[in-house]
C-alpha cells in the first residue's frame, strides 16, 4: 500500500508542476485580449516556464541522486509557489511576469528530476511500466487541469487570479510532499562505489533522448495552439475549447496508463514507443489536411492528436531510468528532460512564427514530420531486455526496509544495466 501513496504523491507533484509550466497556453485569449499581445509574443510567454526549466533540471537530478526525492521535490514546489505568487499578486508587465515565470519553471524542474526516481524506486520491474504511466499521467492531467480553471479564472479575475491558483496548488502539494512523503531505499551497489557511466560507449540513451524530444514536437504543437487554432478558425469560445482540450488531456492521461501496462506485458518499453510514434505521425498528419481543408472533424483529431502524442512519454522515462541504474537515474532523466523540455520552450515561438506567417496547417505539417523521424531513431534493436534482470516486485515497506526489500531480503538490485545496450 505504501509504494501506491508514494505514486500517488509523485503524481499529485508532477501535475501541480505541469499546471503552471504547460498551462500559459491557456491565457492566450486573456493575454491577446486585455493585455494586448500578439501570439509571437504570446509563445515567448509559452515558453518562458519551459525555460526555466531547462537550465535546472539536471543540478535537480544530481541533487536527488544525493541527497533524496523528499527534500528535493518540498523545496522545488515551495520556491515554485513563492515566485508564481510573486508574478500573480507582486508585478506588473509582460517582461516581469515572463522573468518570474522562468523562475517558477526553474524551481519546478526538481520534481521532473525527483518524482520520476521515487517511483521507479518503490515499485518492482513487471509494475514499472504501469506506475510510470499512471505517474506521466500527470502531464496531460496538469494541462487538462490548466484548461479547465485558466480560461474562467482568467475571464472573471484577471491574471492575478488563473496564476494565483496555480501558486496555491503547488504550496498545498509541496506541504503534502514535505509531510508524508519517503524515499525510496538506495542499493548497497550504489553506496559501494562510483557506478559506471551508462552514457560511455553506448548510443542507446542518446538515441531514447533524441527520438523522446522530436515527440515533443507535435505534442506541443496540438497543446498549445489547439485552444487558438477551435477560436480563430472554428469560432469556438476559449471557455468552450477549453473544455473539449481538458477532454482530450485526459484521455492522453488514459492513453499513458494504458501504454505502460502494455509495455510491462509485452516487456519492451521501446518498441510499443516505436510504434506509438508512427501512429502519432499519421494522426497529426491528418489534423493537418483536416485544417488545410476546413472540415467538421478538425475538432475530433484535435482530441485524437493531443491524447496520442501523450502517450508514449512514460515509455522513454521508463527505459532511459532502467538502462541508466539507480546510481545514475536522477542524472539521467535530468538529461532526459532537459532534451523534452529544451524542445518544448522552442515550440511554441517557433511554430506561432511559422503559423503567423503561413496557416495553421503547415505547423501541424511539420509536427507530423518530426514524429515519422523519431519512428525511425527509436533504438529498437539496440534494447534487449535480458531475462532473469527483473527487479523483484515491491512488496509494502514497513519500518526501515524500502521497495522489495521484505523481511529477510536483500536489497533492491539495480533498476536496469547500467551502460549495456
Amino acid at each position: 500500500m505504501r509504494r501506491w501513496i508514494m505514486l500517488a504523491l509523485g503524481t499529485a507533484a508532477q501535475t501541480a508542476a505541469c499546471a503552471f509550466v504547460y498551462g500559459v497556453p491557456y491565457l492566450a485569449d486573456e493575454l491577446r485580449g486585455r493585455e494586448g499581445l500578439s501570439l509571437t509574443q504570446v509563445g515567448v510567454l509559452v515558453a518562458c516556464p519551459t525555460a526555466g526549466l531547462v537550465l535546472a533540471l539536471y543540478a535537480w537530478g544530481a541533487a536527488a541522486d544525493r541527497f533524496g526525492e523528499r527534500l528535493v521535490i518540498a523545496c522545488g514546489l515551495a520556491a515554485a509557489f513563492g515566485a508564481l505568487a510573486a508574478a500573480a499578486w507582486g508585478v506588473h508587465g509582460a517582461v516581469p511576469l515572463g522573468a518570474l515565470l522562468v523562475v517558477a519553471g526553474a524551481a519546478g524542474a526538481s520534481v521532473y528530476s525527483a518524482s520520476g526516481r521515487m517511483v521507479m524506486g518503490w515499485f518492482g520491474r513487471r509494475e514499472r511500466g504501469l506506475a510510470m504511466g499512471i505517474r506521466q499521467t500527470s502531464t496531460p492531467l496538469g494541462m487538462g487541469l490548466a484548461a479547465l480553471a485558466m480560461p474562467p479564472l482568467a475571464g472573471a479575475h484577471g491574471l492575478p487570479g488563473a496564476i494565483g491558483f496555480l501558486a496555491v496548488t503547488c504550496g498545498v502539494v509541496a506541504a503534502l510532499v514535505a509531510a508524508f512523503a519517503a524515499d525510496p531505499a538506495r542499493p548497497r551497489t550504489a553506496a559501494a562505489g562510483p557506478a559506471p557511466n551508462p552514457y560511455r560507449g553506448s548510443r542507446v540513451l542518446p538515441r531514447i533522448h533524441g527520438s523522446a524530444a522530436l515527440l515533443v514536437v507535435p505534442q506541443f504543437t496540438a497543446g498549445a495552439f489547439a485552444l487558438v487554432l477551435l477560436v480563430d478558425v472554428r469560432g469556438w469560445s476559449a471557455v468552450g475549447a477549453g473544455r473539449l482540450i481538458a477532454l482530450a488531456q485526459g484521455l492522453g492521461a488514459l492513453s499513458r496508463v494504458l501504454v505502460g501496462r502494455w509495455s510491462d506485458r509485452t516487456g519492451s518499453r521501446l518498441r510499443p514507443m516505436r510504434q506509438l510514434a508512427a501512429v502519432t505521425a499519421a494522426v497529426v498528419a491528418a489534423t493537418a489536411l483536416s485544417t488545410a481543408f476546413p472540415s467538421p472533424l478538425t475538432p475530433a483529431l484535435l482530441v485524437a492528436a493531443i491524447a496520442i502524442t501523450a502517450s508514449t512519454n512514460g515509455l522513454s522515462f521508463t527505459s532511459t531510468a532502467e538502462i541508466a541504474g539507480s546510481a545514475w537515474s536522477g542524472r539521467a532523466l535530468g538529461v532526459h528532460n532537459t532534451g523534452q523540455n529544451l524542445t518544448a520552450a522552442l515550440v511554441p515561438p517557433a511554430m506561432a512564427a511559422v503559423i503567423s506567417a503561413t496557416a495553421y496547417w503547415p505547423g501541424f505539417a511539420l509536427a507530423a514530420a518530426t514524429a515519422g523521424l523519431s519512428a525511425l531513431i527509436v533504438p529498437v534493436a539496440a534494447r534487449r531486455e535480458r531475462e532473469g534482470a527483473e527487479a523483484p516486485e515491491a512488496p509494502d515497506a514497513g519500518p526501515g526496509q524500502g521497495p522489495g526489500q521484505g523481511p529477510g531480503q536483500g536489497p533492491a538490485p539495480e533498476l536496469g544495466a547500467a551502460g549495456r545496450p
